[in-house]
């Protein structure tokens, strides 16, 4: 089955539209094997050009080409994505609460803050674990400790940041692991920080924070792997070459 268009004027969906312009369109259910008039039956007479529209069937418009927009069946209406403001406010909690921990933690070796055993004390526990060079260790630990919990606070560095206090936790539960998981002895506590400060590594600071379209806050997965590795070097030279 198929159509003709001898003596159409003008293109539209169908070949044989502008015979039948009124009707929106339609098929012609004729044998292309027909021959002309005086020849036999035919659907199309050359002497008047039209079709007999005898076996005509009108088409609804939503077939026709440039149809109105609402008869698109492909025509994808649905409120497009947008951001929200709940995973920023999500991370600025968790920045707040990790880094804030640190913070007080790095109050504490440092200055003696808080009931804390200062430099010296803490020099003195990290003797009794084991370490080599235990005053500059604890330097290092408690300025990582506060400077990393305030970057982290304020979002800024936040890949560096995160990757130092995941590096210090690595090294507690190394050394902690045997006592078990619950306290007072467990490392359970341990965990759960080192746990906070990897979701903080890739997923980023948020846009509630100074990193705010920096490089690192435009490629966090890229940011992330490569403070991860930092991380694990800083961890592993700490457990092992000074212990």
């Amino acid at each position: 089955m198929a159509t003709h268009d001898k003596g159409s004027g003008s293109p539209s969906a169908f070949s044989d539209d502008s015979f039948y312009s009124g009707s929106g369109g339609g098929v012609h259910h004729f044998d292309d094997g027909t021959t002309g008039v005086g020849e036999g039956t035919s659907p199309y007479d050359f002497t008047t050009k039209a079709f007999d529209t005898t076996a005509y069937t009108p088409l609804d418009r939503s077939t026709v080409d440039n149809a109105g927009a609402g008869d698109d069946p492909f025509d994808d209406r649905r409120k497009k994505f947008g951001w929200t403001a709940g995973p920023d406010l999500g991370l600025l909690g968790l920045r707040a609460v990790l880094g804030g921990i640190f913070v007080l933690h790095g109050l504490q070796k440092v200055f003696g803050l808080f009931g804390g055993p200062g430099i010296t004390g803490f020099a003195q526990s990290l003797e009794k674990m084991g370490y080599r060079e235990p005053v500059v260790l604890a330097w290092v630990t408690g300025v990582t400790e506060l400077a990393g919990g305030g970057l982290l606070v304020l979002g800024l560095f936040t890949p560096l940041a995160a990757a130092g206090l995941l590096a210090v936790m690595a090294n507690v539960i190394a050394l902690k692991y045997k006592g078990g998981f619950f306290g007072p002895n467990g490392v359970e506590l341990e965990l759960a920080l080192a746990g906070m400060a990897f979701a903080a590594l890739f997923a980023g600071p948020g846009r509630a924070a100074l990193d705010y379209n920096r490089s690192w806050f435009r490629h966090p997965l890229v940011a992330g792997f490569i403070a991860l590795l930092l991380a694990a070097g800083g961890a592993a030279l700490t457990f092992f070459v000074f212990r």
